[in-house]
């Protein structure tokens, strides 16, 4: 069937929908690291309206749209799973790494060295700064934290939250103050970890800019992320914005 203008039916519920589908893009967006891009949400979007499209059975017309939201918020969340892949050896160095900052910090009332850090898990300072390395892109959340039963590297940080009513796992965690959380864990990294996490999260320099402004190499800079994000990781966990205790 068409149109008044020629197109057909899925055509005109595509393009009715469009600017629905940038929208619930831009704000989940809002919520998420610089490094997640805004056209692949909104492509991912397209294919989860696409899916609605097809797999709705027409009763009400108005109810299209709130089956529509359900399968795009959807569609996204799983390219964003997808993105959150890191190797299994990877993610559970990472994970010793956090637990041993956490520790030392404790221990020592101050921040640990990565001297300290190093021989606390019984690597050279040049072994511990090649797990930090090959920890890029570690993130402060990840989409299999929401899951309450990944196995043992996963950290389950909705645990507490199971009983929310919030399809949004993000703005769960935004709404029993998880963002308060962070911004405090942030102001209370080391100075140059806290200023490298501004330029890249407030000012959204990408590693080789902020190598520039630092004076270091880009791989340098890497190293110093992945640490910050395993320190506030640790930090979160001891704080119970996890199912772990902190001495798992």
């Amino acid at each position: 069937m068409y149109d008044s203008k020629g197109r057909t039916i899925k055509e005109e519920v595509l393009t009715k929908h469009t600017p629905m589908v940038k929208k619930l893009a831009h704000q989940l967006k809002a919520k998420l690291p610089p490094n997640i891009e805004v056209d692949d949400l909104i492509q991912a979007g397209m294919i989860g309206l696409l899916d609605a499209l097809s797999k709705y059975e027409e009763t009400v017309q108005a109810q299209f749209e709130t089956y529509a939201v359900q399968r795009i918020r959807g569609a996204m969340l799983d390219q964003l799973r997808e993105n959150d892949w890191m190797p299994r050896g990877t993610r559970k160095n990472m994970k010793k790494i956090e637990l041993v900052l956490n520790e030392l910090q404790q221990e020592y009332s101050r921040h640990p060295t990565e001297i300290e850090t190093a021989k606390k898990l019984k690597v050279s300072l040049k072994e511990y700064q090649k797990m930090l390395s090959e920890g890029a892109g570690h993130q402060l959340v990840y989409f299999d934290d929401f899951n309450g039963g990944g196995g043992e590297d996963s950290d389950h940080f909705l645990d507490r939250f199971y009983s929310d009513t919030s399809s949004d796992p993000l703005q769960a965690l935004i709404n029993h103050g998880f963002r308060a959380a962070v911004i405090k864990a942030i102001e209370n990294l080391p100075e140059r970890e806290k200023l490298l996490m501004g330029l890249y999260y407030e000012q959204e320099l990408n590693l080789k800019e902020i190598g520039v402004v630092l004076e270091i190499s880009e791989s340098r800079v890497s190293q110093i992320h992945s640490q910050a994000i395993a320190r506030m990781r640790g930090v979160l966990r001891n704080q119970k914005w996890t199912g772990l205790s902190s001495n798992t």
